[in-house]
């Protein structure tokens, strides 16, 4: 129970302030072009606190249901105007001066975008290198020659430093083409290319996790983890633990990979761990109590023992990415952009029928990932944040009706024909656009329901 709480708090928190960037967006180009603001609500329906605040008299408000937010404005054709604030309506401003309204929420949600990933590239993020495991058998990966412990050095010709730039750049060419070139180099410092074959999964619409279905696997261990250099001075060091001790059970658990010590101890700051190793093939019982250290926000446990596993320390599988102050402020906006144009062509995909309408979230799913990404840590938190900003940025610049890029649709069409459309043309796109957005919610909402009952 304590779990849901936790992934329901880790949603809320990121839906809240994604929604408020947004309505703010709107909200401040109001104000600067001179447009009355009436209301600020975070959440549709009866208000459950509101208050008036400023000179206007802005109400601010948490509706009743949290999926969305709006920012009410004067506005002639909602209501009566006063004469003397008629040059406060909305509905007379310049076509530019309302353009410019519309479309301040979702750039607000990419401006928040390459905040994030500003603040991220500069600290630097912590991330697994592309060290690939033993392909599943029979896939396109084991067809392709993958082997155990190679790394990833260039995808589709483009460099790539961590796991997750290895899977965004396969998606982002296999959305073209049948196949992807891989230049990688294994432990032996042999450098090799390996052409996978992505048809199957363009032809299953990318549905599901797209890298298990073509056999991709990250590095996984042949061997038991081994401990390897200790640091002077650590909780490791005050023991009787040595390098090259083999680490067969923490607490009469056994243990398989680095990652199960590595997890064992994250969690146990404090707390003494009884590790049995073997050394010169006899056992050995060592109790060691993990210190607490500070990490992306968290408190988490650390012996001071670096782990081998399969030939490789725990440090040489991960890497710290991190930019200068302007060069990571280009890497942001790269990133948002990239990221922005690939849902673009995704969701023309799915349009066409050429990927999964499966692939669309609903909440639940949103909410599952909010947790899951909160609990590994502050960096893949606001990685998270950032990817979801630019996800809802999108989604409300699509052409249709009752969206942020339908009302600009709408004044394209007012600039072009010198004239605002009808109200029964308006009233037809609303019904049309409220049905579109219908059918996205009942997809999104029945997908999230399969992967509770698959799993």
């Amino acid at each position: 129970m304590s779990n849901f709480f936790y992934y329901l708090a880790a949603f809320a928190l990121v839906l809240g302030v994604l929604i408020i960037v947004h309505e703010y967006g709107h909200y401040l180009v109001a104000r600067c072009v001179g447009v009355k603001v009436l209301r600020f609500s975070v959440g549709f329906g009866r208000a459950l606190w509101s208050r008036k605040i400023g000179r206007d008299g802005t109400e601010w408000a948490i509706g009743a249901f949290p999926l969305g937010g709006y920012v009410k404005m004067l506005d002639e054709r909602e209501g009566p105007v006063a004469p003397e604030e008629l040059h406060r309506s909305f509905n007379r401003q310049s076509v530019w001066r309302r353009m410019a309204i519309v479309a301040a929420g979702p750039v607000a949600n990419l401006i928040l975008a390459v905040v994030l990933y500003w603040g991220l590239f500069w600290h630097g993020v912590e991330e697994l290198k592309p060290v690939f495991g033993t392909p599943v058998a029979a896939s396109p990966a084991a067809s392709a020659g993958f082997e155990n412990g190679e790394r990833a050095l260039k995808v589709g010709g483009d460099f790539v430093q961590t796991w997750q730039d290895m899977r965004w750049v396969l998606l982002r060419t296999a959305v073209n083409q049948d196949s992807v070139e891989f230049e990688v180099i294994n432990p032996r410092q042999e450098i090799a290319i390996r052409r996978l074959d992505v048809s199957l999964a363009r032809a299953d619409g990318w549905k599901g996790d797209a890298l298990d279905k073509l056999g991709l696997r990250f590095f996984q261990s042949n061997s038991p983890p081994v401990v390897g250099e200790i640091t002077p001075g650590s909780a490791a060091a005050a023991t009787d633990l040595r390098p090259g001790d083999v680490i067969v059970a923490i607490d009469q658990k056994p243990i398989a990979t680095g990652a199960d010590v590595v997890g064992i101890v994250r969690v146990s700051a404090g707390k003494t761990l009884s590790f049995t190793v073997k050394r010169a093939d006899k056992p050995l019982e060592i109790s060691i109590t993990p210190v607490a250290e500070e990490r992306d926000g968290q408190k988490i446990g650390r012996i001071g023992a670096l782990i081998k596993e399969g030939g490789f320390e725990r440090d040489e599988l991960m890497v710290t990415v991190r930019y200068g102050p302007f060069s990571s402020f280009g890497k942001a906006v790269t990133e948002t952009w990239d990221q922005s144009a690939f849902s673009l062509v995704m969701f023309g995909k799915m349009i066409t029928g050429e990927v999964s309408w499966r692939n669309i979230s609903g909440p639940v799913t949103i909410a599952d990932y909010a947790g899951r990404s909160a609990k590994l840590g502050l960096n893949y938190y606001l990685k998270f944040m950032a990817l979801v900003s630019i996800s809802l940025a999108v989604l409300n610049l699509l052409p249709i009706p009752i969206l942020d890029g339908g009302h600009l649709l709408y004044y394209l069409v007012e600039i072009v024909k010198r004239g605002p459309l009808s109200e029964r043309s308006m009233e037809i796109g609303q019904q049309i656009g409220l049905a579109l957005l219908l059918m996205l919610m009942v997809f999104a909402f029945y997908n999230d329901i399969n992967r509770l009952i698959s799993g």
